[in-house]
């Protein structure tokens, strides 16, 4: 009996283990729906033998089975799927798939054989996966599929992620374990995981991936890692992903022999038509070249007296006989000191608009600093009609407290692409700069920085996989709702109830202002710790550079706090277009979420609430710690819906993000009362330590370094 029971048990341990969830399957967990919500075991009509139908097929069977059974034998309900050019069937129904461009999907409900059918139909076969994520998600979100009626196209032509990925397998910013690009192994050996990773990509309609860090090294472009990247390529190709590498500038020198890199010799613009050729017989889909120039130490043509649109088009002319495009950065700043770091992107690249080549698309960060809580949208963004401008945000948290603070960074995003910029009157978006509507832009692009490791759950914690998920949603379609996408997310990715999506997609849309509040509120940025970008820096002073430094951004003195950039100060505002940049200019006008990016003003100042500048600083602080106490409640009390694993994990990080939440209020309060002068408002405590402590701490092993 006492051996019965120990194998019943171990039965039940194993039982147990298998249904346990880590976060490894994402927002594809295909768990079956409730009884009684009308979804039926559906047949699928044969499909096409080609490598995208035959994953789609592949996923639409392990999807149905997943969510409401296998079909049986004479089903009255089928899916047809496929292209007019592979299926007769579709062919003959004369579907209006023009609307559908290159990419995008139709789904109809239909008749077919005397069945009721559902139609997944595309003009290729990728549209056609496409369609089938989008058909089961509906079904995942509880949405009715009896009567549907959908045609989707991306509005962007681009959709990537850029992998800050090392050859070594560390990630700079990445918080997530190592690279999932075991470059040791490759090309010889292929990890099924990078087929999880193309597939979670293709859910969501992204179509490229830039293999390397935009601190590269040469040696990605020599024959061994092209073979590499090429292997990786074959993983990818039959779900629309196509692959890139980012570039070293100064390759010709390093593996070419030559003594100089300058795009205007002759034998440099030779060495690079050579590596465009060497690649391309390897990856005949090769997306092209990712480039950080003359950025942060990095070499570019400015070390020749030549200019970036030199060094682009360079590039260009080497890819471009192939298909191939170049993704020039526009995060720039010299090693001479600036007079305001916001403002050398817009000086750089403005000028050069219109010379650029066709096939060069600019990728612009979404504000002019470097992926703070809270920035400004980038000038760049509606200067620049003549150019192919594209999106570049981060996935990955590096100032948003890693991968273990909850923010989800949806309403970030949205806040960028729905920024007028006016710069061909009002309604001139961001979201329109970069889809091309307002210009008129063929190429057009969207990249993140992805957030994607080794970690079971891939990006760190669970929540983090959502940004993600709205990262390729908003891609597709940088008008959708991130409201609309996290509650899509919340079903697909916990629970469908609407008991826990309600509560939870609140707790989303809340966490960033959140963050930003207990970090940088009333727009200061730029103060965290040196180099690691760990914990709250305000005091960071000295070094190679004073606008790597927090002190540079803060402006904090006993006249006030903040960074200047009206015509009194660096008139960075003149950038804008002239109504946007007027309204920061004005106190009367500009949004106080910006305040201290745009002005420096005395600690007295008068908020709208009638707060003082310095009330209303420690007010912010307190008020993001509150707001983390409140994301705990809230989680806590969505236990009954959740799995234990997974709720167990975020409500240990959750405590994490209360315990550093405290920190940065009470080191921040700390250090700018020091300038202030001023006594807490009523009711705030003191910080628990000195001044002394916090800048004491110190953190040499902090991880994404």
């Amino acid at each position: 009996m006492r051996l019965s029971a120990i194998l019943v048990g171990l039965v039940l341990l194993v039982a147990s283990t298998a249904w346990a969830e880590d976060g490894h399957d994402l927002w594809l967990r295909y768990r079956p729906v409730e009884a009684g919500a009308g979804y039926v075991p559906t047949a699928i009509a044969p499909v096409a033998d080609t490598p995208t139908l035959r994953i789609a097929r592949a996923e639409l069977e392990r999807g149905l089975r997943g969510l409401v059974g296998a079909a049986p034998a004479g089903a009255d309900r089928v899916i047809l799927i496929g292209t007019p050019a592979s299926s007769p069937a579709i062919a003959g129904l004369d579907l209006p798939l023009k609307a559908a461009g290159e990419e995008g999907y139709l789904i109809r409900s239909a008749t077919f054989d005397g069945r009721s059918a559902t139609v997944i139909a595309a003009n290729r076969d990728i549209g056609v996966l496409y369609g089938v994520f989008r058909y089961l998600s509906l079904i995942q979100t509880r949405q009715p599929v009896d009567n549907l009626a959908i045609v989707s196209a991306p509005k962007i032509k681009l959709r990537m992620l850029n992998h800050w990925d090392n050859l070594d397998r560390t990630v700079e910013r990445g918080y997530a374990g190592q690279s999932i690009w075991d470059w040791w192994k490759l090309p010889d050996y292929a990890d099924p995981r990078y087929a999880d990773y193309a597939r979670a990509n293709a859910s969501l309609g992204i179509n490229g991936t830039v293999l390397n860090n935009v601190n590269a090294k040469a040696l990605s472009l020599t024959g061994p890692w092209i073979a590499k990247a090429g292997a990786l390529a074959t993983v990818f190709r039959p779900y629309g992903i196509r692959v890139y590498l980012s570039a070293r500038f100064s390759a010709p020198i390093e593996i070419g022999g030559l003594k100089t890199a300058d795009p205007r010799d002759p034998a440099v613009r030779a060495f690079w038509k050579a590596k465009a050729d060497e690649i391309y017989k390897v990856i005949p889909d090769f997306g092209g070249f990712l480039v950080k120039a003359n950025s942060e130490g990095q070499p570019g043509p400015q070390d020749y007296g030549a200019t970036h649109a030199d060094g682009a088009n360079m590039l260009a002319d080497a890819v471009g006989p192939h298909g191939g495009v170049v993704i020039w950065r526009a995060f720039v700043y010299s090693h001479e000191q600036p007079d305001d770091r916001a403002k050398q992107g817009y000086a750089e690249f403005k000028p050069f608009d219109g010379q650029f080549r066709d096939n060069v698309v600019i990728q612009v960060k979404n504000g002019a600093i470097d992926f703070q809580p809270r920035e400004p949208f980038h000038p760049l963004f509606g200067a620049m009609p003549k150019s192919n401008l594209g999106m570049e945000f981060q996935i990955t948290k590096e100032y948003l407290g890693f991968a273990t603070h909850l923010a989800y960074l949806g309403p970030l995003y949205e806040e960028t692409l729905r920024a007028d910029t006016q710069a061909r009157g009002k309604g001139s978006t961001v979201a329109r700069v970069i889809d091309g509507d307002l210009d008129g832009r063929k190429l057009t692009a969207m990249a993140g920085v992805a957030n994607i490791g080794t970690d079971r759950s891939w990006s760190g914690s669970h929540f983090d996989q959502a940004n993600w998920y709205v990262f390729g949603r908003l891609a597709w379609d940088p008008d959708a709702s991130s409201r609309d996408i996290a509650a899509d997310w919340a079903k697909m990715t916990f629970s469908p109830d609407p008991r826990f999506v309600g509560p939870v997609v609140d707790l989303m849309m809340g966490s960033r202002e959140t963050v930003v509040d207990y970090m940088t509120p009333l727009g200061l940025h730029h103060q965290m710790g040196r180099s690691h970008h760990y914990g709250p820096g305000p005091w960071v002073a000295g070094g190679e550079r004073a606008d790597w430094t927090s002190v540079y951004y803060a402006m904090a003195g006993p006249d006030g706090i903040g960074f200047d950039r009206t015509a009194r100060g660096s008139n960075a505002v003149a950038q804008y277009a002239p109504a946007v940049g007027a309204c920061f200019a004005d106190l009367r006008c500009v949004d106080e979420k910006d305040l201290l990016w745009f002005h420096h003003l005395p600690w007295d100042y008068r908020l709208k609430s009638g707060q003082t500048l310095w009330e209303g600083l420690v007010t912010r602080y307190s008020r993001g710690v509150a707001g983390v106490d409140a994301m705990g409640k809230t989680w806590g009390d969505m236990a009954p819906y959740v799995d234990a694993e997974r709720h167990a994990q975020v409500t240990a990080f959750l405590k994490i993000q209360r315990r550093e939440a405290q920190w940065w209020r009470d080191a921040s309060v700390s250090w700018f009362q020091t300038f202030s002068q001023r006594p807490l408002p009523a009711g705030e405590a003191l910080p628990p330590q000195s001044l002394d402590y916090y800048q004491g701490l110190s953190f040499p092993y902090a991880p994404g370094i």
